[in-house]
């Protein structure tokens, strides 16, 4: 091969060399929460034909507020599954750009319906499941199913000038919070990629940067695998220099990319590799040392070879009908309630009604409910579809529109309210104000929707109100407001939205989803700047998450209520006192990173007491961690999630034991340096958003790392100059 074409192979799409039997690869397929619509994806026609479509499961965000483990891995097995069969049949690649593991930190971002959530620790262990589950394998080396790739590395939460921003972030806040995910993807999920992102960091746009490619990510987490590798995000090497000005070239900007570690380029930029080698920018020796990565990643799938573990894979393990279960199953698990009049509005006695009036620009929702990064889905069933179905009379009309001024429709809406029983308004925000490349500039509810839910709410209807989207907006006006009777939370539900929405609002299924987000008051985005990347309050700035956010939040993180009621005993509880030297000292003998080695665990007794409904429910046990003497340098968290596990269905009178493992990392937050550290004092541990259990124990002893961040250094050794971003 001449270096131009190695060039043209380290570029999504690669074009191969037929000259010596090497085939062109486009590398860019998605499958965020199924298989994805993307430039390496085929979906055949017409729907109903062989690979024609693929379960459509609910966005991420929804999937995260089920606090279920088990549900993430069954269904990252299913998506990879029917990943590796679209590419079995050449109508898919072999690796898939997903996860985002992303934190939702803003709560104006674009792209938080791709993610997990705002907790860090939630996120991680939302990898630890996701990867596996896709690769269909949980080490380094054996044969996978697909690729996954962990995004975007790193710092990256905002979409607006995504291109160009730089953002100057502490050493503490990369430790706590920016750098953990990735590092559990590759560390302890065992990736085979990860995509550096459009922004810089401290300076240095990411895929150029020695720090985060190699003294992290080869050097500390140990993603050193002969398959391993890292991919731009699409143009993000070109902005290297037409955007971030780093380099004084676009072939400078290709050699800084790929001396920094970063192998294949998405899009173009790598083809100036030639004259990079040329001007020796860089070696030839280093694209090889790239090229020979990326084919290991693709013998590592079978793609040249073979793999007879997944090579049966086929049109027959297509959204099968466990597949369509559980893609209902997850959309119900997510859905959060977060009002409900007396405990009683809610669930519907459907019998009662005899008519209901379905009112909203997401009533008759179908694509909509798969928020983006979606494919073709082998049905939508809308809330409309759901509900004719269910219901004897049911007047649709839309009223308004995601973001509309426009009241000529609420005449319509205020009849069909007048004509029914019940009034269901569904709304919220969707892909039109929150998206790829599109930040939100306000958390309200957009446009009149308001102003039609309080015409509504005067009609002395039971009124129902289904909030839809990733990200949250301001209910403060619902929640004061005594004829809104329940509000409940349902985000993108995906392919069988509609049904499962129903089956939750008339208690055919129970509600037990926890918002996995704070809702923050409108103003809270006069308050911040959406490019400001730091966590912690300070006299001007009131703190991101629920874990430093100095302020009132409208509805906190983890919150959610239930159809029925609970009571709660402990089972088990930490100790009074642990010594921090012992404890280090006990897991260092046995082996593995200290951040996963075991603390405590502790166990409660969840009893269903009955109440209005009166009907089995799923129950979800959030567990998180607080200071009372302020252990550790100021400013102290306000308290982190530290365990969490979800029952299923406890019936009325009966108990289930659950039990909520507490790991050394949880105990760690980072010092200034990015450290994780255990510090010494005493430490409250409750049980929910409410802390309806507490328990209490104090470490002793002098403080202890448990995991060192490595510095940055002074100055990388580039070959060509180079100019930080200010």
């Amino acid at each position: 091969m001449t270096v131009t074409d190695k060039a043209a192979n380290l570029i999504s799409p690669a074009k191969g060399l037929p000259s010596i039997g090497l085939p062109s690869y486009q590398w860019w397929s998605e499958g965020l929460h199924g298989i994805a619509n993307s430039p390496g994806v085929t979906f055949q026609t017409p729907n109903g034909s062989d690979f024609s479509y693929a379960t459509s499961f609910p966005m991420p965000i929804l999937m995260a507020a089920a606090f279920d483990d088990d549900l993430i891995s069954k269904v990252a097995a299913v998506i990879g599954k029917e990943a590796r069969a679209f590419a079995n049949a050449g109508m898919a690649g072999f690796d898939f750009w997903t996860p985002n593991i992303n934190g939702f930190l803003d709560p104006r971002w674009g792209r938080g319906l791709e993610t997990p959530g705002e907790d860090i620790f939630r996120i991680q262990n939302y990898v630890k499941r996701l990867v596996p589950g896709l690769q269909g394998v949980n080490d380094r080396d054996s044969v996978r199913q697909v690729i996954a790739t962990c995004k975007h590395y790193a710092v990256f939460d905002v979409e607006t000038d995504r291109f160009r921003k730089n953002y100057d972030v502490t050493q503490q806040d990369l430790g706590d919070y920016y750098l953990p995910a990735f590092k559990t993807c590759v560390r302890d999920a065992f990736a085979t990629s990860i995509m550096c992102s459009y922004n810089a960091v401290d300076g240095v746009p990411t895929c150029a940067s020695e720090y985060l490619l190699q003294t992290l990510l080869k050097d500390t987490w140990n993603f050193t695998a002969d398959n391993n590798y890292v991919v731009s995000d699409c143009d993000a090497v070109e902005n290297i220099y037409d955007a971030h000005h780093f380099t004084s070239s676009i072939e400078g900007a290709a050699a800084v990319a790929l001396n920094a570690g970063t192998d294949l380029n998405c899009n173009g930029a790598y083809k100036n590799l030639v004259e990079s080698v040329a001007e020796n920018m860089t070696t030839e020796a280093t694209l090889d040392r790239s090229l020979t990565r990326l084919y290991h990643a693709l013998f590592s799938v079978g793609y040249f070879d073979g793999a007879p573990a997944w090579d049966g894979l086929s049109w027959a393990d297509v959204s099968t009908a466990s597949a369509q279960d559980l893609a209902y199953q997850a959309a119900v698990e997510g859905m959060t309630l977060l009002k409900n009049v007396d405990g009683a509005a809610l669930p519907l006695d459907v019998a009662t009604f005899s008519s209901v009036a379905l009112i909203g620009p997401w009533a008759n929702a179908t694509t909509q409910m798969q928020g983006n990064y979606y494919g073709v889905a082998p049905y939508l069933i809308s809330p409309l579809q759901a509900f004719e179905n269910r219901f004897k009379s049911v007047l649709y009309a839309q009223g308004t529109s995601i973001s509309g001024s426009n009241d000529t429709g609420f005449s319509a809406a205020i009849k069909a309210g007048q004509s029914s029983d019940i009034i269901v308004y569904m709304g919220g925000i969707d892909t039109t104000v929150e998206e790829e490349g599109m930040d939100r500039t306000s958390i309200k509810w957009p446009g009149n929707q308001l102003d039609l839910i309080s015409q509504l709410s005067s009609l002395g209807k039971p009124l129902i109100v289904v909030q839809f989207g990733g990200g949250q907006v301001d209910d403060t006006a619902l929640l004061q407001n005594p004829n809104v009777s329940a509000i409940i939370w349902a985000g993108y539900p995906g392919q069988n939205g509609g049904n499962a929405l129903l089956d939750v609002l008339s208690g055919a299924k129970s509600v037990a989803g926890r918002l996995p987000v704070t809702q923050y008051p409108a103003d809270y985005t006069s308050q911040t700047s959406i490019f400001n990347p730091a966590l912690r309050p300070n006299d001007t700035f009131p703190g991101r998450t629920y874990t430093w956010y100095s302020g009132e939040a409208v509805i906190p993180f983890g919150y959610g209520l239930h159809y029925t009621n609970f009571t709660f005993t402990w089972k088990s509880t930490p100790k009074s006192t642990y010594s921090i030297q012992a404890l280090i000292e006990q897991q260092s003998n046995q082996g593995g990173y200290l951040e996963n080695a075991d603390f405590a665990n502790l166990s409660i007794a969840v009893k269903n007491i009955g109440g209005h409904a009166n009907m089995a429910s799923d129950y979800v046990a959030l567990l998180f961690l607080s200071s009372s003497d302020n252990a550790g340098p100021s400013p102290i968290p306000k308290k982190s999630l530290i365990s969490y596990t979800r029952a299923s269905a406890i019936l009325v009178n009966q108990e289930q034991e659950l039990h909520l493992p507490i790991t050394l990392g949880s105990l760690a937050r980072a010092d200034e340096n990015g450290s994780l550290t255990i510090y010494p004092g005493e430490y409250i541990v409750t049980l929910d958003t409410d802390a309806r259990l507490t328990a209490t124990f104090r470490l002793t002893g002098k403080a202890a790392i448990i995991e060192v961040l490595p510095p940055q250094a002074a100055e990388y050794n580039y070959t060509i100059p180079v100019y930080r971003q200010a």
